[in-house]
């Protein structure tokens, strides 16, 4: 996408961030999700995912909604792209937290909506340190309502199993193409209903992968998958 089409991390981050918080918005209880009554956790971690979950953060706080962002990583460890999200948020009315031993994670349970933005498909092994101490804390805070980006943390996107602690998701939002742990019986329990959102993926790759007919995203920007 970068090298030969031009179209930059950063673009498809953007894309990412506005389609998960319109599909985070139709997610919320009630007739009237455009409200200010509404709020939103977005658990984020410290590489592009995050950094995917920062942008909509941005997108729904713009919409009036109550927005905590939830670094699960402390913020020496941000990646360039995702800092500067971040740095973007604390410009906003949105507040903003960073998860270590000595922070309180009650407000999960309280969430309208728990946005699960930690790690995607580049997990290796398990959860582990703070990431998996936030994912832990989304499992027990009994929230029902919980949007995964891309995967679930802790999935891997490739066997569809777990290998720990996962994140167990409403639904799930993955991009460009659902990865092929996705839709394995295994990872059922942990992607609930599966989606995939167009990032600007134009025709001419997803051709080289076989898919047709195209355009894929002709109808709609997200496209649930059966």
């Amino acid at each position: 996408m970068p090298e030969e089409f031009g179209i930059s991390l950063e673009q498809m981050m953007e894309n990412a961030g506005r389609h998960l918080a319109d599909f985070a918005i139709e997610m919320l209880p009630g007739e009237s999700p455009d409200t200010d009554e509404y709020r939103v956790v977005v658990a984020c971690g410290a590489g592009n995912n995050g950094g995917g979950g920062m942008v909509a953060a941005r997108f729904l706080s713009n919409r009036g909604i109550h927005v905590t962002a939830l670094l699960a990583a402390p913020e020496s460890d941000l990646k360039p792209i995702p800092a500067k999200r971040w740095k973007t948020l604390g410009k906003l009315p949105v507040k903003m937290a960073v998860a270590n031993e000595d922070v309180d994670l009650a407000f999960l349970q309280n969430a309208d909506l728990v946005i699960d933005a930690i790690i995607g498909y580049g997990l290796e092994g398990s959860l582990g340190g703070v990431p998996a101490r936030v994912a832990r804390q989304i499992l027990d805070s009994g929230n029902p309502s919980v949007l995964a980006l891309d995967v679930p943390s802790g999935l891997d996107s490739t066997a569809g199993t777990a290998n720990g602690i996962c994140v167990k998701a409403k639904a799930t939002l993955t991009l460009a193409l659902p990865k092929t742990g996705l839709v394995k019986k295994d990872a059922r329990t942990y992607v609930g209903d599966l989606f995939v959102a167009d990032i600007g993926v134009p025709p001419e790759l997803y051709a080289r992968f076989g898919h047709k007919p195209l355009p894929l995203f002709k109808d709609r920007a997200i496209i649930p998958v059966k």
